[in-house]
């Protein structure tokens, strides 16, 4: 049984999250999978909690469950906002190829919304002024990545649920996406959750990073470390300071 429903207080609270058991059911004669057992997380408003782990550790189920996609496990989700607006960005840009830019980011919204007349700013603010009739295959994959994020942030999100959104990209063009993300970010109340695996993009992006990790010989997963980091703006873009705390989160390499 699992219950997935926002909070009723008034004003911003935290996003809990308990998740006492996740497994994938038996398929073709294999026994059932556990992924996940006893993950609490209390997420404050307008933080960028990191979640990182191993592959195959049940991140990204994670954020399928905090989204609603996936309803079949025991445990809670509780919103600290009525009805909050949800935002994922997938690790894929998730195009549509016979859409232009704004065309894919105007579909985030109802026809008619207020918010519609802000896509040409919100497309200038990522970098793609002069690509808004553009078609998706005429893009890099980073260019596709910024119209996925502005399609994210158009619906002004209280949540944003973020799946290795950098994944495959080169290190330039990644750390250009990091910066644009933690400057719209900044510039909003949502509050994010960011999987990934690349320990220094978790320190580089989060106000805390938690940690995953499989339990021994039991096939599920649970947390073990979840630690603040403290870092100001010209510490995030700073290897040095980044390697130090990414040693205290992580231990020596």
């Amino acid at each position: 049984m699992n219950a997935h429903t926002p909070g009723l207080a008034t004003r911003p609270g935290p996003l809990r999250i308990d998740i006492e058991a996740k497994s994938y059911p038996a398929v073709a004669g294999r026994a059932a999978h556990p992924v996940l057992r006893n993950v609490s997380l209390e997420v404050e408003p307008r933080s960028f909690l990191v979640v990182t782990g191993p592959s195959g550790c049940g991140k990204s189920t994670l954020l399928n469950i905090v989204a609603g996609l996936d309803r079949d496990y025991a445990g809670l989700v509780r919103f600290g906002t009525p009805s909050p607006r949800l935002a994922f960005i997938f690790q894929s840009p998730r195009l549509l190829p016979w859409r232009t830019v704004e065309e894919n980011v105007a579909l985030a919204l109802p026809e008619h919304d207020r918010r519609l007349a802000g896509i040409p700013e919100l497309l200038a603010r990522v970098g793609l002024a002069g690509a808004e009739t553009a078609f998706p295959e005429r893009l890099s994959l980073g260019m596709q990545r910024r119209a996925a994020i502005a399609r994210a942030f158009v619906v002004e999100p209280d949540i944003l649920l973020m799946d290795e959104p950098f994944v495959s990209l080169d290190d330039p063009t990644a750390d250009a996406l990091r910066a644009l993300v933690l400057d719209l970010w900044r510039r909003t109340s949502a509050t994010v959750l960011f999987v990934t695996h690349d320990r220094t993009e978790a320190v580089r992006l989060a106000t805390r990073v938690v940690r995953l990790r499989p339990l021994t010989g039991a096939g599920e997963t649970s947390i073990i470390s979840s630690t603040p980091v403290d870092l100001t703006d010209e510490e995030r873009a700073d290897p040095a300071a980044v390697a130090n705390v990414r040693a205290q989160v992580f231990g020596a390499p």
